[in-house]
């Protein structure tokens, strides 16, 4: 059966209280040394590229089984890149196989960069399954969102469905930054959904945090810390998006008005193109 994200324990027989239970089985250990915060973001930044043609769910997923990886793992302080560039491609492929996604090796590896061949990417899926100790139904934010939108008590459902996207795109933002980490996904989902909440219903945000906080599932952890963290997470990207924005269209015209002064651009003379040379590696030595 295919694997619902929103619903991971589909094929049991469950209760609200165990989905809270059964977060604490998969949670990532947090490790936060340069190696580990380095290794992850660039394995991300594979994962979104290997992941763009898929449901963002699965890229999702993918991230999700690349943080239980790492935690069990020590990560070499110059890792090669084939190295981590494979784990992000089984991370991909396993999460597609999850939700009985078509996966294409040849497609996802067509950016020209190191090629697998598929016994070798079976082999890696295996030390990622090992390691996840082939719990694969991961237990994400997004298993509580319906939970605790209930909590929100609003009768348009147009607005609750506002509420929700906007929700889960806080999610998907977030799990970029390695802080996320620090939280259980049962916390991520209220936050997400309060910070949600402040920026479309901001008069009502006082009354949505009381009734959160009032869960009996996490009432001992305050869900405040996370959303500070999102919140200002979400200032700072607006700000450097801002700024990008600012810098492109005087770079725009900084070069409009070159071109038509008959200048030519800063390209050194002295400095030659850099091509990248297609690799293929059949094993993992």
């Amino acid at each position: 059966m295919e694997f619902n994200i929103r619903n991971p324990l589909t094929l049991f027989t469950h209760s609200c209280p165990s989905i809270f239970l059964a977060e604490y089985d998969d949670l990532p250990t947090l490790k936060a040394t340069d190696a580990d915060i380095c290794f992850r973001r660039e394995a991300i930044c594979s994962i979104s590229q290997f992941a763009c043609k898929f449901d963002p769910f699965i890229s999702y997923l993918a991230v999700n089984y690349l943080d239980r990886f790492l935690s069990t793992q020590a990560i070499p302080q110059q890792p090669k890149p084939w190295v981590l560039r494979l784990v992000a491609v089984c991370c991909v492929s396993l999460a597609a196989k999850m939700n009985e996604a078509d996966f294409s090796l040849t497609d996802v590896q067509a950016d020209g960069g190191f090629m697998f061949d598929a016994q070798t990417v079976e082999r890696m899926e295996y030390v990622i399954l090992g390691a996840l100790k082939w719990r694969m139904r991961s237990i994400t934010p997004f298993s509580f969102v319906s939970f605790f939108i209930s909590f929100f008590n609003r009768k348009d459902p147009s607005l609750t469905q506002a509420l929700n996207a906007r929700a889960v795109e806080i999610i998907f933002k977030a799990q970029s930054d390695i802080k996320v980490l620090e939280f259980k996904p049962s916390i991520i989902a209220a936050s997400a959904l309060l910070s949600a909440s402040n920026e479309l219903f901001p008069l009502l945000f006082p009354s949505y945090h009381k009734a959160i906080s009032s869960c009996l599932y996490i009432h001992k952890e305050n869900p405040l810390e996370c959303y500070n963290w999102m919140v200002g997470k979400e200032r700072d990207d607006s700000m450097v998006y801002s700024c990008n924005t600012a810098v492109n269209v005087l770079d725009h015209q900084f070069s409009c008005s070159e071109s038509e002064n008959g200048k030519i651009s800063d390209y050194s003379e002295n400095q030659t193109p850099i091509s990248l040379r297609s690799n293929t590696v059949d094993d993992e030595s």
